[in-house]
């Protein structure tokens, strides 16, 4: 929408009224508002400067944001550049947040060809001198089915824990305003709830018979989760590992296929991306399946179901082991 503005009188042609005399009392009154109003101001920016005062950890991913937040608590400023319910691979960022990657302390990404839309904002940083962590760098990479990094590897709590050391590690090193003990107890406490994660998923996943274990998804991402669990996974409705790509005719056809003869009974979809494509092959290959939602690349909000990493994992274990045992 463009914005006009309203034509100016010409000077000569606007009338003043006569100014009112003030009195001295009511000019006495009016100047102790005004340093009354000073100060305060004075005081809220002060306020605000030392807020501004802790080191700034910027993130990409709210997956990554949520378990970076666990480790800081309050001593350090975590900025989370995807919103929740978002798509990692196609999500943009403003001018200001760009900005301020570039005077971030310490920017902690996915990698593994995640953050399609960050790539050349994360090579700005970089050749700024601003130091970048990549989790993807931290773990044991497993690849897709076309050969190309797997990046999801938070589906694998253990995965998550190796990433958390080096995410502390880094912390600890390039954050020196940071209290390096209570970074390390952080970390331990958080190491030890993805343990009793792990444990919990290994325990509700043994309830599936192993004939059971077969995973089929909107679009491959439970890799690290099938080498951990021992699931199959037969395929995807989106023969990639990122939602960016299409499947063909020719796909859905192989797929259905698959599916039919693994005797597959739920395909599950990402909570964040329209199951159109699940629905679609369900329906014109005859296929009797649910459709089971999960939450896969994106956290939801505080208010949704899957507000934190734990969360989420704790809430698509619970829908996998019901959606696949007999």
């Amino acid at each position: 929408m463009t914005m006009h503005r309203s034509a100016e009188p010409h000077p000569s042609a606007v009338r003043r009224a006569p100014r009112p005399r003030t009195s001295p009392i009511r000019t006495l009154r009016t100047l102790a508002a005004l340093t009354v109003g000073i100060t305060a101001a004075a005081g809220l920016t002060s306020c605000s400067a030392a807020a501004d005062d802790r080191p700034l950890v910027v993130v990409t991913t709210n997956i990554l944001g949520d378990v970076v937040g666990e480790l800081v608590g309050d001593s350090a400023e975590v900025m989370t550049l995807m919103q929740p319910n978002a798509d990692p691979h196609s999500f943009e960022i403003s001018a200001q947040e760009a900005a301020r990657i570039v005077g971030a302390e310490l920017v902690v990404s996915n990698g593994l060809r995640l953050e399609e839309g960050l790539v050349r904002h994360l090579e700005t940083a970089a050749a700024e001198g601003v130091r970048i962590v990549e989790a993807g760098s931290l773990i044991d990479v497993l690849e897709t089915d076309s050969g190309a990094p797997d990046p999801h590897f938070w589906t694998d709590p253990r995965q998550m824990s190796t990433v958390v050391e080096g995410v502390t590690d880094a912390l600890v090193e390039d954050v020196p305003s940071l209290d390096t003990t209570e970074i390390r107890a952080n970390a331990d406490a958080y190491l030890a709830e993805l343990a009793s994660l792990d444990e919990a998923m290994s325990a509700a996943f043994d309830t599936i018979p192993v004939e059971h274990r077969k995973l089929v998804t909107n679009h491959h991402v439970f890799g690290y989760l099938a080498e951990r669990y021992g699931f199959e996974v037969i395929g995807a409705v989106i023969p990639s590992g990122t939602t960016l790509a299409a499947p063909s005719a020719s796909d859905l056809d192989e797929l259905s296929t698959a599916i039919a003869a693994a005797g597959v009974r739920t395909i599950f979809a990402d909570s964040s991306q329209p199951d159109r494509l699940v629905q679609v092959l369900a329906d014109e290959a005859e296929l009797d399946v649910a459709v089971v939602p999960l939450f896969t690349e994106s956290l939801t909000a505080a208010d949704g179901e899957a507000p934190t990493y734990l969360t989420m994992m704790r809430a698509n274990t619970e829908r996998i082991a019901t959606g696949l045992s007999p």
